[in-house]
């Protein structure tokens, strides 16, 4: 029979998957570029929005501020942030040298290989987020990639590096969104070796692994100069 505290765990639980399925939403909708730079919202806005109380949306939104996605103002209530374009080179510079360590340590380590079983679900992640790159099937293409760099993320480095890098990479799409979007040639500028990443990195290549990444900041860098012309 349960518990007298089972109904307050339950409610417990409910409001939390409720704030984290809020605040899941409310990502990809700044990362679908409906919610745009500089847009301000209300926690009741966004409750009557979605049907719920405000308290969830409030945490969600604490949530979202808290990992640079939102602005939070005492008497505004929430915005989404502005990056600027040297705010993103400076985040690919940080998730460059993170992942240039993570490496580093690997090969400190002997830990030059990942099993092939262990990549099943990641190179499936990378053929869509490259097909849909180089069909620059913008709205598709941002899940993938970001599913694909934390499922290779966690194969390869602990749970604290693979999030840092992971809301590294939710910022960078949150800037890049509205300028790709507005952009007909963007298929040119969304990367697409996911799969040549996963092949060297099935072979145990981590001097070619360190390539392919090098060429993904360097398209990332070559993108952000290009804005500024």
């Amino acid at each position: 029979m349960p518990g007298p505290g089972t109904r307050a765990a339950n409610t417990a639980v409910t409001r939390s998957t409720l704030r984290q399925q809020l605040a899941d939403a409310l990502r990809d909708e700044v990362l679908a570029g409906r919610l745009l730079p500089g847009q301000e919202f209300t926690v009741k806005q966004i409750a009557e929005q979605y049907g719920v109380s405000a308290t969830p949306v409030r945490e969600a939104l604490v949530d979202l501020t808290a990992q640079g996605l939102l602005d939070s103002d005492q008497h505004r209530g929430f915005s989404v942030h502005r990056f600027s374009a040297s705010d993103y080179r400076a985040m690919v510079e940080s998730r460059s040298l993170v992942i240039d360590g993570v490496i580093r340590h690997a090969e400190r380590e002997g830990r030059t290989r990942v099993s092939a079983v262990a990549l099943v679900s990641v190179r499936r992640r990378a053929e869509e987020a490259a097909r849909t790159a180089r069909c620059g099937d913008l709205d598709i293409h941002i899940g993938y990639d970001l599913r694909f760099w934390y499922e290779l993320g966690s194969l390869v480095s602990n749970a604290y590096i693979c999030g840092f890098l992971h809301q590294l990479r939710v910022r960078t799409w949150g800037f890049a969104v509205p300028h790709l979007r507005a952009d007909p040639d963007r298929r040119q500028w969304l990367w697409s070796g996911h799969e040549e990443l996963i092949d060297v990195v099935n072979l145990g290549d981590l001097t070619a692994a360190r390539n392919v990444i090098r060429a993904y900041n360097d398209q990332a860098f070559a993108w952000a100069d290009r804005l500024e012309r």
